[in-house]
């Protein structure tokens, strides 16, 4: 552990002079067949190697959680970006965390994944491992489409896993991402997400 908050620090001295902040926020709506709708927002602070992360219902209802990570990018006709993370989850859910954000590009193909273990610090036996993965091709830089999965227990759902398409639009730097996850459900769920860069 202190080697790992080591890393943070020396990263974000080694950047401070030369990067500014890199921030972002979004707001997925999460329309839930049979159970009630809610929103959950995200927001990131970026600044050389450092990276700060705060999400709202995204392990349990009513829960919070903030992160702290370290980023790591490279390659060229193929990039990649990798951020491990630590984080502690308060409110239904507590626990401690430790998971990623990780994408990899080539030309217009993208892969995104995005993953974390809770260890709940009231039961054990709820410990838990969420992910959400995408997998698009972008024709253009303003339209993407593809597929996306995710498993979580931030509602009640018949599946382990749930999969379905998306479609996302962009504009400067706002983007608006609809998911239908389960679409063979008589009641699929659907997520609209909408995101901005500042």
């Amino acid at each position: 552990m202190p080697i790992f908050f080591g890393l943070l620090a020396l990263g974000a001295a080694a950047h401070a002079a030369e990067s500014a902040w890199d921030c972002s926020a979004s707001a997925y709506t999460y329309f839930v067949p049979e159970d009630s709708d809610y929103l959950q927002p995200t927001v990131t602070a970026d600044r050389g190697a450092l990276h700060l992360e705060a999400r709202y219902n995204y392990e349990d209802l009513e829960t919070g959680s903030v992160w702290a990570g370290y980023n790591f990018a490279g390659g060229e006709e193929i990039t990649f970006e990798f951020t491990p993370m630590l984080g502690g989850v308060f409110g239904t859910t507590d626990g401690i965390a430790h998971g990623y954000h990780a994408s990899l590009d080539w030309k217009r193909l993208g892969l995104y994944s995005e993953s974390e273990y809770v260890i709940d610090t009231g039961d054990r036996g709820d410990s838990f491992f969420y992910t959400w993965s995408e997998l698009t091709l972008s024709p253009s830089d303003r339209f993407r489409g593809g597929l996306v999965l995710q498993r979580t227990r931030a509602y009640e759902n018949s599946r382990d896993i749930q999969r379905g398409p998306l479609v996302g639009f962009s504009i400067e730097r706002v983007e608006i991402t609809g998911y239908v996850f389960n679409p063979d459900d008589p009641r699929p769920l659907c997520v609209v997400a909408v995101s901005a860069k500042f």
